[in-house]
């Protein structure tokens, strides 16, 4: 066994040792070693190998793969821009709390800096967007003797990388948030097994490596805290806005401790559907200044990262209003407007009855708003077809247990205003809010469907399904997601009809710059990469193509008039307006 053959072995077995399960490949000559480990651990049942030829759509396959799972997804590149590729999908899982194990190949140190064909500095790459970093090397055939003390500490780099990534590592700077790690590995030739002898001996790279330094081999599990963590002083008018949250169980519990206070809950989409607990259509709530003026919060406590809505946004910003946060984002912790940081702990100290504490008449207040603006938009059908009545169409037509995965832009607020689904089982929303980019999408939600979030859905622009159309380029030898992307196709940028560049003074200059219509045939597209492609003409046939379960990749397209955005949204939002200045 030659030296890089060896290192590659031993690193992928303590991965799985540590609990990894999934590793997605990308083909490259230097990265051959681990290209034959991690097939070889395929077949022995260990792992499961998904194969993907663009390194970005890769990326964030192993970002989905991990998000709900909370296991480590590996993601293996070979060097040069390769590894570059993957910054997008880093920066995603740094910002959104993902655990994410980069695994780049290299050149040798000595070829660094001297022109060498695809070589660059890869350590550091990703700067201080990663939770940790090591650069690793496989030794000089030569320098056998040492090769039992080289495989001792490849297996602690594993080990360190996945310990890191699940924010579980012991060393400095010690245990932290969940987060990528990149591990770079030196690989010197031959780059493939070869017939050579043994190296070095009768030394086998699959011994306990617990017989080798003593290392435990049990996998790295996220620690979290359940001690209880009062939050003192308790305004009587406090409001709790729940945002996107890391692990699948916080946003129950963060609504749990709320209600258990008297508290009223605003929620951006994501988390478990229906949601008792929860105003709906919060953000309109908070966007009539006059109903806000006499029904202020005197604090806002918001738990996660609040990403959605403008009016969220200024109500933090509203003078006399003390903002305090439960410390699940480290982004959190250096907010100067934030008066107070609280752990994660407190979601679980409730009310003194451990149930809903007895509401108050401004709470009450809050309540009754939220349930006539939602009374004021069930009585007046969307228009179809729009953003929001293919919202609500997809929600309520979702089947129980599904996971709903949301492209940026249009379709996540989309959700936000339909309010959430109203009736049915249970269903699960998703989305990448770490940097809400369009970046990766596709690949996302496959990856959710891979790592058994099933049935799985998504719902995106046009836009943010080309962005990532490579997402859907998945070869013959490998396995397809079971996944239904519902795709909003408005020929352009539809978000940007609803902000400042969408107002009509600005109509001259919109089309080129903001519009960007692509004209892309996504029949053909899906066609080309052997994809089922389907219109839905109505609400009932969109209905019908949600209702029924993923088997294999289903991109079902929903054409609509872009132009009608802007009057849609303010038809709501004067809906909205009408129905909280009756009360």
């Amino acid at each position: 066994m030659n030296p890089s053959t060896a290192l590659a072995t031993v690193v992928v077995d303590e991965l799985v040792r540590q609990g990894v399960r999934h590793v997605v490949l990308c083909p490259g000559s230097r990265s051959a070693p681990f290209a034959y480990a991690v097939l070889a651990a395929e077949r022995a049942g260990r792992l499961t190998m998904h194969v993907r030829v663009d390194e970005r759509s890769a990326g964030f396959l192993a970002v989905g793969l991990a998000k709900l799972t909370r296991v480590p997804a590996v993601v293996v590149t070979t060097s040069g821009t390769a590894v570059a590729n993957l910054h997008p999908a880093v920066l995603e899982a740094h910002h959104g709390v993902v655990p994410l194990v980069v695994l780049s190949a290299d050149r040798p140190v000595e070829l660094r800096g001297t022109g060498a064909n695809q070589t660059t500095t890869q350590p550091g790459m990703f700067a201080d967007a990663v939770r940790w970093s090591a650069d690793v090397a496989a030794p000089e055939a030569t320098e056998a003797d040492g090769a039992v003390a080289e495989a001792v500490a490849w297996r602690r780099a594993a080990r360190e990388a996945v310990a890191a990534a699940t924010g579980t590592r012991s060393g400095p700077p010690g245990p932290g948030e969940p987060g990528p790690v990149h591990l770079n590995v030196q690989l010197r030739e031959p780059l493939v097994p070869t017939d050579a002898p043994a190296w070095p001996g009768t030394w086998d790279p699959l011994a306990d490596p617990s017989q080798a330094d003593g290392a435990p081999t049990a996998p790295a599990v996220a620690a979290s805290s359940t001690a209880a963590v009062a939050v003192d002083p308790q305004p009587a008018r406090t409001l709790v806005v729940v945002g996107d949250l890391p692990e699948p169980d916080q946003f129950e519990r963060a609504v749990r401790w709320a209600t258990s206070h008297g508290w009223p809950v605003l929620a951006e989409p994501f988390g478990p559907h229906p949601r008792q607990g929860v105003l709906p259509h919060g953000h309109l709530v908070l966007a009539d200044p006059d109903w806000l003026d006499a029904h202020a919060p005197e604090r806002v406590v918001t738990v996660g990262r609040l990403t959605l809505s403008r009016p969220v946004s200024a109500l933090l910003r509203r003078p006399g209003t003390r903002v305090e946060a439960v410390g699940t984002h480290a982004w959190v912790r250096s907010r100067p407007s934030v008066a107070a940081v609280h752990p994660v702990a407190v979601l679980d100290s409730l009310g003194d009855s451990g149930g809903p504490s007895a509401e108050t008449d401004w709470a009450r207040e809050w309540r009754r708003a939220g349930e006539r603006v939602a009374a004021a938009l069930d009585a007046t059908s969307a228009a179809w077809p729009s953003g929001s009545a293919v919202a609500r169409t997809v929600l309520e037509a979702l089947p129980d247990g599904a996971t709903l995965f949301l492209g940026s832009s249009n379709s996540v607020r989309d959700v936000d205003v339909a309010g959430g689904r109203r009736g049915g089982g249970p269903v699960h929303v998703v989305a990448s809010r770490g940097l809400a980019g369009i970046d990766g999408c596709v690949s996302t939600a496959s990856g959710l469907a891979l790592a058994g979030a099933a049935p799985a859905y998504a719902l995106m622009g046009d836009l943010t399904f080309l962005h990532d159309a490579n997402g859907v380029l998945v070869g013959p030898l490998e396995r397809r997601p079971d996944l239904t992307v519902v795709v909003v196709n408005d020929d352009g940028g539809g978000i940007f009809t609803l902000l400042e560049p969408g107002s009509p003074q600005l109509a001259d200059d919109f089309e080129r710059v903001f519009g960007t219509p692509t004209g892309t045939d996504l029949a053909a597209l899906c066609a080309a990469h052997g994809v089922h492609h389907v219109v839905a003409g109505g609400a009932a046939e969109l209905a019908g193509l949600v209702a029924a379960e993923p088997v294999g990749t289903t991109v079902v397209e929903v054409r609509l008039d872009r132009s009608r955005h802007r009057d849609e949204r303010d038809r709501m939002s004067a809906l909205a307006r009408e129905a909280l200045r009756a009360g």
